[in-house]
């Protein structure tokens, strides 16, 4: 029994000298800052930030766990909009609110956990550095912590620095792709052959060879970008601003075949695990392309490849594969918008 009371003496003293440096040594609430830079324009990144439904597409905070059931309410977008969760597997909820905008310069955020009823204040800063380049800013004040608490402010701000570091790269890759179809459909010109260079792309999709008849291949590439989207989206989890327009490769004069054998992808950002044998990654390479944008149906793109090789000829380059890039999803009984690129060399 004495033995006991001398346990229980010592757990005592312990938790009273716990108690007390964290009591007079550890802040009872928390406030730091984070800085950041991303090569994109202002007023793309902050619309990221201000609409909680793309903020919960990149924000890792969110997109880290497969089990996190989101609500999202009205308005959906700036001051007063805010959004609920709940993570049976981690067995966490919480609610966030927007709760002040200044477009394209301030917003501030209140998250609150666990059912505390004291929130975690995020005010975000926006900066233009240049036209193409944002400076963002968090200034993060947690809520008070009891003294038994008052432990977890020692890896607070690494935990919250980890989450805008895996943030930064999902956002880099969001925007990246946004970017990249806002540019490109900025840039048509129809009817007119221009010359681009293109960077290395990463593709996931399907390899096929199929019959050239009449619509059977139009048909067949509907059908497999069907299945391509759908694998991406449901069974990868991606959304459509994490990837790009879908990518048809194939043999510059093919379309005189009968059959027809192609790759059709769509662009990624990185490689990863595949749960199906159907899919696969191919590399892009990088290449200087003759190109031309072509909307009408999709028989009618070989009046378009004839003169892009035509081009080539005339100026004695030689060419690989040409590119077909849906810049409208492919769908049945509809005309194609696409852009037409033949790689070229000497």
């Amino acid at each position: 029994m004495r033995f006991f009371k001398i346990i229980a003496v010592i757990v005592i003293l312990l938790i009273g000298a716990y108690a007390a440096s964290m009591y007079y040594f550890v802040d009872e609430s928390k406030d730091f800052r984070i800085e950041k830079e991303i090569d994109y324009p202002v007023e793309k990144v902050f619309n990221q930030f201000n609409n909680l439904q793309n903020f919960t597409r990149w924000n890792n905070f969110f997109t880290s766990s497969k089990s996190i059931d989101i609500d999202y309410y009205t308005p959906y977008e700036g001051q007063g909009s805010s959004i609920s969760y709940t993570d049976s597997k981690n067995d966490t909820d919480g609610e966030l609110f927007l709760r002040y905008e200044n477009p394209n310069k301030t917003l501030r955020y209140q998250l609150f956990e666990d059912k505390n009823e004291s929130p975690t204040s995020v005010d975000v800063k926006f900066k233009a550095v240049s036209p193409e380049k944002t400076k963002i800013t968090w200034i993060v004040h947690t809520p008070k912590l009891s003294v038994l608490r008052r432990v977890e402010n020692f890896w607070t701000e690494d935990r919250f620095a980890e989450n805008i570091d895996k943030s930064m790269v999902n956002l880099n890759n969001v925007l990246g792709n946004k970017v990249e179809k806002d540019n490109q459909m900025a840039a048509i010109k129809y009817d007119s052959i221009m010359v681009e260079n293109e960077e290395e792309k990463l593709l996931l999709g399907i390899n096929v060879s199929t019959s050239n008849k009449k619509d059977a291949l139009y048909k067949n590439i509907v059908m497999n970008y069907n299945k391509i989207y759908n694998y991406t989206t449901m069974d990868l989890g991606k959304k459509d601003d994490e990837f790009g327009f879908p990518v048809l490769i194939t043999d510059a004069d093919n379309y005189k075949d009968k059959e027809v054998s192609y790759f059709l992808g769509i662009p990624l950002s990185k490689k990863f695990g595949l749960t199906d044998n159907n899919f696969s990654f191919r590399t892009q390479a990088a290449t200087q392309n003759y190109v031309m944008y072509y909307k009408g149906n999709y028989a009618g793109r070989v009046k378009a490849i004839q003169q892009l090789i035509q081009k080539a000829k005339k100026d004695e380059m030689r060419f690989n594969d040409i590119r077909q890039t849906f810049i409208e999803r492919p769908a049945d009984d509809q005309d194609v918008n696409m852009k037409l690129s033949l790689s070229v060399f000497k």
